[in-house]
């Protein structure tokens, strides 16, 4: 009864088979003589069956398949402790045609430094360098990615995503539990030399220096017990002035949420999942300036798991737009059963707004089973609530049943 109490109670979730997974690490194969490649890929494909509402006139859903989404993963070992990544999305919402989400270097040892010094010190380090999905937050660990959504037990990401690819530079500290990261990034997933404005006919030459964004990370990450793990970190990003910063508008892959929200404008548009890409979240879209921090805790004891979220957001629109606020909280908790602990179900809250009074609220209610530590299935029960939002009116938001298969290798 207690275990109960503690699921249905919690405002906090995730789980793999394999046990949840943060921040990588290199390993080496033994008597390593040449470059080891092995090759993955992720397939994801949904079944969908929402119904939504609002005081607007919104364009009717029916209940079917979407297009199914692929990831074509590259690995390699190139030497004792470096490990090459190339990830391209074969087909995603937004895009059909294949296309290259990034690839990254990632350095636990230097071989090519003969030194007992250099060698110790790369005891406690990570080097991790490339065009990536960068370490803001814990929350992107458990996340869809397209393709790859083995990580994520419910089928939407949060409503506010901090997701997005760059060109960075980490460097992760790690003894003892203890982890420290900081980062530097182009802050953006589209770099660009110059851009133009039609209105003015004007060009604006735009240099990285200027533009940097710095991320960090700080916090505790322990197996305190056979049967408990705690981890707790605290995370902050960083961008004084960019273009296009994209970090909370850098998931071109889109969400799983298809259609829902659309207005009735009469138009092929209102129909094109990739037009509306990020429908059933809400993106502050680009930004000028941008600092974000966010909390995360996340517990394991023997089959329950709990993950909690807190994130402020304070940042600006491009070209000088005002400041804007954001506020979100998210729980989640889940329990696993079975012989193997194959079959998982739980619980995720969800609840962002923003300085102007308006705010969305999530609840979703799902379950599964690993048919193989390879292959799941997964359903989920949504209902998404829209407050104070002008475009839809006084009572809006969607509700219904998701189901999802997906294998992972």
């Amino acid at each position: 009864m207690k275990k109960l109490l503690l699921i249905i109670m919690s405002v906090i979730l995730i789980i793999k088979v394999s046990g949840q997974q943060f921040e990588e690490t290199v390993v080496t194969p033994d008597n390593l003589t040449r470059p080891k490649v092995s090759v993955g890929a992720d397939f994801a494909m949904q079944f969908q069956s929402l119904r939504h509402h609002a005081d607007v006139d919104l364009i009717p859903l029916g209940s079917n398949f979407n297009l199914p989404t692929a990831n074509f993963v590259i690995n390699g070992i190139l030497a004792d402790g470096i490990e090459v990544n190339l990830t391209t999305y074969l087909s995603s919402r937004h895009h059909v045609e294949a296309w290259v989400k990034g690839g990254y270097l990632l350095i636990d040892r230097l071989p090519f430094i003969k030194s007992q010094f250099t060698d110790r010190l790369m005891d406690f380090m990570t080097f991790k360098v490339g065009v990536m999905e960068i370490n803001y937050g814990d929350a992107h660990f458990r996340r869809s990615d397209n393709g790859r959504v083995i990580n994520n037990l419910f089928v939407g990401n949060y409503i506010l995503d901090a997701f997005t690819t760059a060109p960075a530079l980490e460097v992760l500290f790690r003894s003892n539990g203890i982890l420290v990261m900081g980062a530097i990034s182009s802050g953006t997933l589209r770099p660009t030399l110059v851009g133009y404005s039609a209105g003015t006919q004007t060009y604006t030459p735009y240099n990285a220096h200027e533009e940097l964004a710095f991320y960090w990370k700080a916090g505790y990450d322990d197996q305190i017990t056979d049967n408990l793990r705690l981890r707790a970190t605290i995370s902050g990003y960083h961008a004084a002035n960019h273009h296009f910063g994209s970090l909370y508008n850098g998931d071109r892959a889109g969400s799983r949420y298809y259609l829902v929200m659309n207005r009735v404008n009469n138009s092929a548009d209102d129909v094109n999942p990739a037009m509306n890409h990020m429908s059933g979240t809400w993106v502050p879209g680009f930004t000028d300036k941008d600092n974000s921090i966010m909390l995360n805790l996340f517990a394991r004891y023997r089959v329950i798991e709990l993950f909690g979220t807190y994130e402020n957001v304070t940042a600006t629109s491009p070209f000088g737009g005002p400041e804007f606020t954001y506020t979100q909280f998210a729980g989640e908790s889940l329990l696993r059963f079975g012989k193997e602990n194959q079959f998982f179900g739980g619980f995720r809250y969800n609840y962002v707004k923003n300085d102007t009074g308006s705010s969305i609220d999530r609840k979703q209610i799902g379950g599964g089973l690993f048919l193989t530590p390879n292959i799941m299935l997964k359903a989920e029960y949504v209902d998404q609530n829209y407050t104070n939002f002008a475009i839809y009116g006084e009572n809006a938001g969607f509700n219904g049943v998701m189901v999802e298969t997906t294998i992972s290798f």
